[in-house]
């Protein structure tokens, strides 16, 4: 497992934060309970699996959506 990090646009409202974070749970390959998206700070923070999915999928994920990645982090 790695982690993720997403560094988004600011979000306009919390429902953007529960759009997006259900947008990555249903995403194959990440772990569904370490899924937090952080209203204030615009970030996107989770733990996926590498063989099944690359953090710039999971960010295409949120772009569909409508808002805009500014850059990813993996560790």
């Amino acid at each position: 497992m790695k982690s993720a990090i997403i560094q988004l646009e600011t979000l306009a409202c919390p429902s953007c934060v529960l759009k997006i974070e259900s947008a990555l749970k249903a995403l194959n390959g990440v772990e569904k309970e370490s899924v937090k998206v952080l209203f204030n700070s615009s970030k996107a923070k989770f733990n996926f699996d590498d063989e099944k999915l690359s953090v710039e999928e999971a960010a295409k994920a949120i772009a569909v959506l409508g808002y805009e990645v500014k850059k990813t982090q993996v560790k």
